[in-house]
């Protein structure tokens, strides 16, 4: 397994092709190297004893141990270790962990690869296990390419009038294929070793050209990272806190005319597996949600209890019970994640898929009730977090004694930790990262709409409806 150190070296001595600020960098850029220090903690703490036993396991491959951010599940206690690991390395980041898109994808390909091979008799999921134990080895990190730009909503990915608007393959060679498009959402590409593409949704029989699968490197010639960079709000250095360390870097993910060679590529035509890659990276991902998701809920119900005890109402019992509230919204996702695990099946590829029904109810509640969770905070916390001066302002010889005094709540509490707590709370609720904090809750993973779909698909519908005829006394024609 790699060390951090290693990952950044190997980062540094990739090409160029992140544009950032209106100017081509490289992955040594400040801004970038900021932003994976949150990707970094999941080397650096593999070692740790207090998280070794979430962030280790062992290859089926090889049988040596990786880091389980490479790790394909095997069992129900590896989706459940999954999940817990997810929560633990929310909160010791403040937020997302960022590096189990690529672990989902992978683990999509998997199941899909292997299911195609038994229907076509291709050999995709051989060189998926090639793939996958070089991945393994070198101790990579992913990025999961899935979401095209899409054009007319209303149409087909077959009936755009310009067809870059799902990424798809324009030429077909001997020893592999030319892509052209882009994938949108992407987090954390700029930092990624490599760039795992696949479908965004089910597939027609005359689509066969955007059913196509496949890793890159990040770097490779034709793929340009148009980046947005969010961070919380600047602090002087002595009011520098740990979530001030969080950056999130999101990408629209550029193929122009991407060479993928042969032993890259694993899928490649199947409009039925495209699809299926879809379905199985979603219901992944959001099983990986379950974790996630109550790990942001942690900090947010911590910070909703920092703000009523500094503001000397944490005792009162409507505070109670909107803490309660907050409190009840994390287990609950986190509860129908273990369902999801507990209730998983194994795939004939041996992968454990988590229950579709359950890793969309969880997170279908958790992008439900983020705003709501935010609103509860805000409620709790007052106005100051909207209008906090700055912290130049806090250190400012002549005003900032003033700040000082009139940010400071109850007794007990030094005047600087009343200012940092709202500069955090401020962090939480009025800043960039507050804003993307919740339009991920609702839209990563896929949007509410596919959560709806999924768990339509996945629900026995007419049985219900027979319980309800047969409880009435209504006799089956």
């Amino acid at each position: 397994m790699r060390t951090s150190q290693q990952y950044l070296e190997k980062l540094a001595g990739m090409k160029k092709n992140i544009y950032l600020d209106g100017e081509e960098i490289g992955r040594d850029h400040p801004k970038i190297l900021n932003a994976s220090k949150t990707v970094q903690k999941t080397f650096d703490l593999a070692d740790d004893p207090k998280y070794k036993k979430w962030l280790t396991t062992t290859s089926h491959l090889t049988g040596k141990p990786i880091n389980r951010f490479c790790h394909i599940n095997q069992s129900v206690e590896d989706l459940l270790l999954k999940q817990e690991m997810i929560r633990v390395m929310c909160n010791d980041a403040g937020i997302c962990i960022q590096r189990c898109m690529g672990t989902d994808a992978l683990n999509a390909l998997s199941v899909s690869t292997r299911n195609c091979d038994l229907q076509y008799g291709t050999d995709y999921h051989e060189r998926f296990l090639k793939y996958l134990e070089y991945f393994q080895e070198n101790d990579l990190v992913g990025c999961a390419a899935q979401t095209d730009s899409k054009g007319d909503r209303s149409l087909r990915p077959a009936e755009q009038p310009d067809p870059d608007q799902y990424l798809h393959v324009v030429e077909r060679r001997p020893d592999g294929v030319i892509v052209r498009g882009a994938k949108l959402h992407n987090t954390m590409a700029q930092y990624a070793d490599e760039i795992i593409a696949f479908p965004t949704r089910a597939l027609g029989k005359d689509e066969k050209d955007y059913a196509i699968a496949f890793a890159i490197p990040a770097d490779t010639e034709g793929v340009y990272l148009l980046t947005r960079y969010t961070a919380a709000y600047d602090r002087e250095p002595e009011l520098v806190s740990p979530f001030g360390d969080f950056i999130d870097v999101e990408s629209f993910t550029v193929f122009d005319d991407v060479f993928v060679p042969n032993e890259r590529i694993f899928i490649n035509g199947e409009t039925d597996f495209g699809g299926e890659t879809a379905l199985l990276f979603a219901v992944f991902h959001r099983h990986g949600y379950c974790g996630c998701k109550p790990g942001v809920g942690d900090i947010i119900t911590g910070t909703t209890l920092l703000a009523a005890d500094y503001n000397g109402i944490e005792k009162m019992e409507h505070v109670k019970g909107k803490i309660a509230e907050l409190i009840s919204v994390s287990e609950l996702i986190f509860a129908a994640g273990i369902a999801a695990s507990v209730k998983s099946v194994k795939a004939p590829s041996g992968t454990q898929i988590p229950n579709i029904m359950y890793a969309n109810v969880g997170r279908r509640h958790a992008g439900h009730n983020i705003y709501h969770e935010s609103n509860i905070l805000c409620d709790i916390a007052g106005g100051i977090p909207a209008s906090l001066p700055l912290s130049k302002e806090y250190n400012n010889e002549k005003v900032g004694k003033f700040l000082r005094k009139y940010v400071a709540r109850r007794t007990g509490v030094s005047e600087e930790d009343h200012y940092k707590a709202q500069l955090f709370i401020s962090d939480m609720v009025t800043s960039e990262i507050s804003t993307l904090i919740q339009v991920a809750g609702v839209h990563g993973g896929g949007s509410p709409v596919m959560e709806d779909i999924a768990i339509m698909k996945a629900a026995n519908t007419k049985r219900l409806k027979n319980l309800a005829k047969h409880l009435a006394g209504i006799k089956e024609e």
